[in-house]
């Protein structure tokens, strides 16, 4: 399933891997709907994985991964979840969802640092996987079998990512786990989109889908300005924000994971505010 760029690489790489796959396309502000992987999986009965993202970050949207994957275990398919930029900001049921496989990063909402990355397997077909993989760097049983064996990495471990993770899961933990983070990352996500609304920028994505981890807006109307302008001028007072991935619209992004609170949201829309009140006089 794509819906934007993550998921778009999804099919690179099963290309790359020379995988039969069938592609289901969404448009970016779009979830997929689990009606029509229903009738994909009642058409091609062939199919036997269904992989999607979470959070689509090309654009903000927070894919609707529950309902897809109950029609995935009634079809009796493996359920492959990319949770690179979600998990730990969101709560995700791994088990009760039906997910096989959920993919995750030692950054973004653990608020580690990046450099490895892990993988959540339903055991059974995590053994059943043994000798079949395409890759050598990813062969996931071959890397869980090194580490039941001697708790190492197959080849040279990431020792100080693994320290920034250890660290990062404590403070997670010191900060009430995943549902108060979830909650930051929601009040900041909220309260960011209401000043953005102040300015007269609005959000791509509706509001019943848009995630907590970052969003997408349009660029003001009737002010002329280059991306690269905007993101020195903020980035010289003190943040970073993220350029547009929506090739058919100017737009921008901001993400609100991360050692973010909503003082530091009042400040960046502060300075987006001078900014534009700058471009508006010239």
């Amino acid at each position: 399933m794509a819906n934007g760029a993550y998921g778009d690489r999804m099919e690179f790489i099963a290309q790359h891997a020379k995988l039969n796959y069938v592609i289901y396309r969404e448009d970016y502000d779009k979830i997929p709907d689990w009606k029509k992987v229903n009738e994909l999986l009642d058409a091609d009965p062939e199919i036997t994985h269904v992989s999607m993202i979470h959070s689509e970050t090309t654009s903000g949207i927070l894919n609707d991964i529950q309902s897809v994957g109950s029609v995935v275990k009634e079809h009796g398919c493996t359920f492959i979840v990319d949770a690179m930029s979600s998990f730990g900001g969101v709560d995700i049921p791994v088990k009760d969802w039906g997910i096989d496989f959920l993919v995750s990063s030692a950054n973004k909402c653990i608020q580690g640092v990046p450099g490895f990355s892990f993988i959540i397997a339903q055991r059974e077909k995590l053994i059943k996987s043994k000798g079949i993989a395409r890759s050598l760097s990813l062969d996931l049983y071959d890397q869980w079998e090194t580490m039941e064996k001697d708790g190492k990495w197959r080849y040279t471990s990431p020792t100080h990512v693994v320290l920034a993770f250890a660290q990062a899961l404590r403070e997670m933990e010191a900060e009430g786990g995943i549902e108060a983070r979830h909650k930051r990352y929601e009040t900041n996500n909220r309260l960011l989109v209401q000043k953005m609304e102040e300015l007269g920028i609005h959000t791509y994505i509706e509001e019943k889908y848009q995630g907590p981890i970052i969003t997408t807006f349009f660029y003001p109307e009737n002010c002329k300005f280059e991306f690269q302008e905007m993101y020195q001028y903020i980035k010289e007072r003190g943040y970073a924000i993220y350029p547009g991935k929506i090739t058919k619209a100017d737009t921008f992004r901001i993400g609100t994971i991360g050692e973010i609170y909503p003082e530091d949201i009042e400040k960046v829309c502060q300075i987006i505010k001078e900014f534009l009140g700058g471009k508006k006089h010239e």
